[in-house]
């Protein structure tokens, strides 16, 4: 049943590395949001797009398949409006209209490939209408590695970085959007270009692989730059799986818990050991950290040093993770 005011939405996110479901019941006139059921299923999507410019048959199938599992659960909790969003894989391929057609097909709704300034303009509502706070003079509370607190008053600007598996956004900006830049660096883009040989991912890396990841990010660090103030921002808030995972590690938490990881924050210290160790550890090492999802045990390095040349080149002392991302600024926006 939908309480009086609320309208049950779903939406869904398709990204390079991942397919994700989110279905709650929002309140625009509140600004409520409550969540019955998120899920996120490793698909893949973007395998070999970077250098082929065509989404997999393999891939395909694996992302169908999610589909039809979320189809499920949206018809049993009867969303009333539902939007699908395609971001960075599907933007980039040739043969997308096999990816559009087989989606309606399952979902009834046509997937929307929409452009990297759009991404960033969900991902930052997702990520900050829950954060509060009072402009530039918001107090700050000291860094918490130990996760599950509050963001409390977090001082403005913002800037939101969603590190995805082929694009990395970013969204300067207060209680609007001021400027946003998508860039063409991912963990999956950034480890097939750079780690890998012949579909294999070098394990672990060698010192001038990691050196020319590291000077790609550089470069696309820089591009952003002309368009996005990213120094001028007072809070970092970090979304998606490779900031999370991150996190998680930090916390050395016995298995993935969004409750401790959402608002939780990592210093650029813990961050910088993490990514150094990741980048030098084994796949069997890194699979057996308990809250790694066996999908991002290949691509969680490049994703941690994104954010590390992220933190180094701002000088921000830590990062604000947050579990509500595009997701939800996706559900805002039926609503």
């Amino acid at each position: 049943m939908v309480a009086p005011g609320f309208t049950r939405v779903a939406a869904v996110d398709c990204g390079t590395n991942s397919i994700r479901l989110l279905v709650a019941d929002v309140n625009p006139a509140t600004g409520e949001l409550l969540e019955l059921d998120r899920r996120m299923t490793i698909v893949r999507l973007g395998q070999d797009v970077d250098r082929t410019g065509r989404l997999a048959p393999e891939a395909l199938e694996r992302t169908f398949a999610a589909c039809r599992e979320y189809a499920e659960v949206i018809r049993e909790l009867g969303a009333a409006k539902v939007r699908f969003v395609a971001t960075s894989a599907s933007r980039d391929a040739e043969n997308r209209d096999d990816f559009v057609r087989g989606v309606v097909d399952i979902l009834g709704v046509e997937p929307e490939v929409i452009t990297g300034d759009q991404e960033a303009e969900f991902s930052f509502t997702g990520a900050t209408k829950e954060l509060g706070g009072h402009g530039q003079g918001g107090a700050e509370r000291p860094s918490t590695e130990g996760g599950g607190t509050r963001a409390g008053d977090l001082a403005k600007p913002y800037l939101v970085v969603d590190i995805g598996g082929g694009s990395t956004e970013f969204v300067v900006g207060d209680d609007r959007v001021r400027a946003a830049r998508s860039v063409d660096v991912g963990c999956v883009r950034m480890t097939e270009r750079h780690l890998a040989h012949d579909g294999k991912v070098s394990d672990p890396p060698t010192e001038e692989q990691i050196a020319a990841m590291r000077a790609d990010i550089e470069a696309a660090l820089d591009l952003a730059e002309q368009t996005v103030p990213l120094r001028a921002a007072h809070t970092l808030v970090g979304l998606a799986g490779s900031v999370t995972t991150v996190s998680a590690i930090a916390q050395d938490l016995p298995e993935y818990d969004s409750a401790r990881i959402h608002h939780s924050r990592v210093s650029r210290d813990r961050v910088r050991e993490i990514t150094e160790w990741l980048l030098r550890s084994t796949h069997a090492e890194r699979a057996a950290i308990p809250s790694m999802h066996p999908g991002r045990v290949d691509v969680i390095g490049a994703g941690a040093l994104v954010l590390l040349a992220i933190m180094e080149r701002i000088g921000a002392e830590e990062v604000v993770v947050s579990e509500h991302d595009i997701l939800d600024g996706i559900a805002w926006s039926v609503a």
